[in-house]
C-alpha cells in the first residue's frame, strides 16, 4: 500500500540534469542580466550590453562541448517518455542556432551603433538572447507541451525586433504581418496538438507514436485531423508556399542583422520542430505527411526561386527581397529529406540530409547577409545594382560576397554548397521520389541565373564615384568567420554530413 502511495511521487519530484539545459538556460539568464543592467548603465556605456551578450551566446554554444560524449535526458516521467533530451540530434541543431545567433549579435553590435536611438539597446539585447534560448530549447523538447513553448519562446521576442524601430512604418508592417501569420501558425498548431492528446491521452512524443497507432475506432478521424493541423502550423513556422508571404516584406523591414536571424534560426526552429513531430510523434502516419510534405517542398522551391528571378535590380531593397526569396528557395531544398524520411527505409539517414543541408546554408547565407550589412551601411536602399564594382571598393567583401552566392547556387569553388544539394537529390532518389528530383535539378538551374547575375556585377566596373566601404571590427569578424568555415567545410564538405548523420531516435 505504501509502495502505491508512493508512486505518484516518483513522476512530481523530479531531478534536473542542469548540465544538460545549461545552453538555452545560460542564454536565457545572460538576457535578463542584459535587461537588468540596461537600467543602470549609462548612455555612453550602452555598447557594453552588446559585448556582453556576444560573450553569453559563445559561452552558451560552449558548453554544448561537454554533451557530446553521450545522450542526456531530463524532466523525465519515466525512462521512455521525458520532456528534455540533449541527443546528436539536439546539440547539432543547438550549434546551428547559438552560432547563427552569435554572428546575429556581431552584426548587430554594428548596426546599433549606425542606428544611433532608433533602436533601444537593452530591450534589442534582451529580446535577441530571449528568442535565442528558446530556439535552443525547441530542439531538445520531447513533448508537444514544451515543443510548442519553446516555439512561442524563440517567435514572440522576434515580432518585438522586427518591428523594435522607433517611428518606421515599414518596420511595424513587416512586423505584423509577421506577427498576424505566426499566431495562425500557432493557433492551427495548437488545436491540432489538443486533438492528439484527446485522441492518445500523452504528449509525450514516443508515446505519442505507440498509442496513435492502435486510437479507438472512434477516435481515428480525430487523430488524423490532429496530425494534418499540427503539421499545417509547423508549415507555416518554415515558411513554406503557400505560407510564406510574410517573408519578403519582413525581411526588409527588419533590421538587417534580424533579417538574417531569421533567415538561419528561425528556419533551423521550424524545420527542427517539423521533424520531430513527423518522424518521432508520427511515423504511422507517413503516408499522410509524406505526399504532403514532397507536394509542399516542390511548390516552396519553385515559387522562392521564381520570386528571386522576378527581382528588379534598381527596386529599393531588391538585394534583401532577392535573399528572403532565395531563403523560401532553400526552404523547399531542406523540406526534400524530411519528405523522403517517410519513403525511407533509413528515415534517421534522410534526416541527416536535412540538418547537414541546414549547417551549410547557415554558414554562407549569413555570411550573404553581413556582406549585405557593409553595402547597406552606405547604401541604405540596398539595391542590387549598389553591389556593382564592389570589388574595386573593397576586394575581400566582394570575393567573399561572389563565393557565399556561389555557394548558394551550388558552383565551383563553394564545394560546400554543391555537395549540399547532392546530398538532398540523392535523399530523394534513395527515397523513390524521382518525380521531386527533376523538380530540384529544374529549380536549381533557374537559381544559377540570379546567383551568377549578381556575381558578375560584383566585378563589373563602378559607376559614377566610388564609396570605400569601412569595415567596423564587430562586421569583419562576422564577414571572416562565415567566409572562413565555408571554406574550411568546401575543403572537406564530408564532415558537415559525418557530423549531421545523427542519432535521432
Amino acid at each position: 500500500m505504501s509502495s502505491l502511495a508512493q508512486a505518484p511521487a516518483l513522476y512530481l519530484v523530479q531531478s534536473v540534469d542542469w548540465l544538460a539545459i545549461a545552453p538555452p538556460t545560460l542564454a536565457a539568464v545572460v538576457g535578463l542580466v542584459v535587461l537588468v543592467a540596461d537600467l543602470f548603465v549609462p548612455e555612453a556605456r550602452k555598447p557594453l550590453l552588446g559585448w556582453v551578450s556576444v560573450a553569453g551566446l559563445a559561452a552558451a554554444a560552449l558548453l554544448l562541448l561537454p554533451l557530446l560524449d553521450g545522450d542526456r535526458s531530463t524532466f523525465c516521467v519515466s525512462t521512455h517518455a521525458c520532456s528534455y533530451t540533449a541527443d546528436r540530434f539536439t546539440l547539432v541543431i543547438q550549434f546551428l542556432v547559438l552560432g547563427g545567433a552569435l554572428l546575429a549579435a556581431l552584426l548587430s553590435v554594428t548596426a546599433l551603433k549606425d542606428e544611433s536611438k532608433k533602436l533601444p539597446e537593452g530591450e534589442y539585447w534582451f529580446l535577441l538572447l530571449s528568442s535565442a534560448a528558446g530556439a535552443a530549447l525547441l530542439p531538445a523538447s520531447r513533448d508537444l507541451a514544451t515543443l510548442i513553448v519553446a516555439l512561442e519562446v524563440a517567435s514572440l521576442p522576434a515580432f518585438a525586433l522586427v518591428g523594435l524601430r522607433y517611428g518606421d512604418r515599414k518596420s511595424s508592417e513587416a512586423a505584423l504581418k509577421f506577427f498576424l501569420s505566426s499566431v495562425t501558425a500557432t493557433a492551427v498548431s495548437l488545436m491540432g496538438i489538443s486533438f492528439v492528446y484527446a485522441s492518445t491521452g500523452t504528449l509525450y512524443l514516443t508515446q505519442v507514436a505507440d498509442r496513435i497507432q492502435h486510437v479507438d475506432g472512434q477516435l481515428h478521424t480525430l487523430a488524423q485531423t490532429g496530425v494534418v493541423l499540427t503539421l499545417v502550423g509547423f508549415a507555416f513556422k518554415t515558411a513554406a508556399v503557400p505560407f510564406h508571404f510574410w517573408v519578403p516584406d519582413t525581411y526588409v523591414g527588419a533590421p538587417l542583422p534580424i533579417a538574417a536571424y531569421l533567415s538561419v534560426v528561425g528556419k533551423a526552429v521550424g524545420f527542427s520542430g517539423l521533424i520531430l513531430v513527423t518522424v518521432v510523434a508520427f511515423p504511422s502516419y507517413a503516408d499522410v505527411w509524406g505526399p504532403a510534405l514532397a507536394a509542399l517542398a516542390a511548390l516552396t522551391m519553385t515559387v522562392g526561386n521564381v520570386g528571386a528571378l522576378r527581382q528588379q535590380a534598381t527596386r529599393a531593397y531588391s538585394a534583401v527581397r532577392l535573399l528572403a526569396w532565395s531563403s523560401v528557395g532553400q526552404a523547399g531544398y531542406l523540406l526534400v529529406p524530411i519528405a523522403a524520411a517517410a519513403y525511407s527505409d533509413d528515415a534517421e539517414h534522410s534526416i541527416g540530409s536535412t540538418v547537414a543541408y541546414a549547417l551549410m546554408y547557415a554558414a554562407v547565407n549569413l555570411g550573404a547577409f553581413a556582406v549585405a550589412a557593409l553595402v547597406g551601411r552606405t547604401k541604405a536602399a540596398n539595391r542590387i545594382t549598389d553591389y556593382r564594382g564592389l570589388y574595386a571598393t573593397n576586394p575581400l567583401a566582394a570575393l567573399l560576397m561572389a563565393f557565399f552566392l556561389l555557394c548558394l547556387a551550388g558552383l565551383p569553388p563553394g564545394i560546400i554548397g554543391l555537395f549540399a544539394k547532392v546530398t538532398v537529390f540523392s535523399a530523394a532518389v534513395d527515397a523513390g521520389l524521382g518525380w521531386l528530383a527533376v523538380i530540384m535539378a529544374v529549380n536549381v538551374v533557374i537559381a544559377l541565373f540570379y546567383y551568377l547575375q549578381w556575381t558578375a556585377l560584383l566585378f563589373r566596373a563602378p559607376e559614377g564615384d566610388t564609396v570605400a566601404h569601412r569595415l567596423p571590427a564587430p562586421l569583419t569578424a562576422a564577414i571572416t568567420l562565415t567566409g572562413v568555415a565555408g571554406i574550411a567545410l568546401s575543403g572537406a564538405p564530408q564532415l558537415v554530413l559525418r557530423f549531421a548523420d545523427t542519432g535521432l531516435f
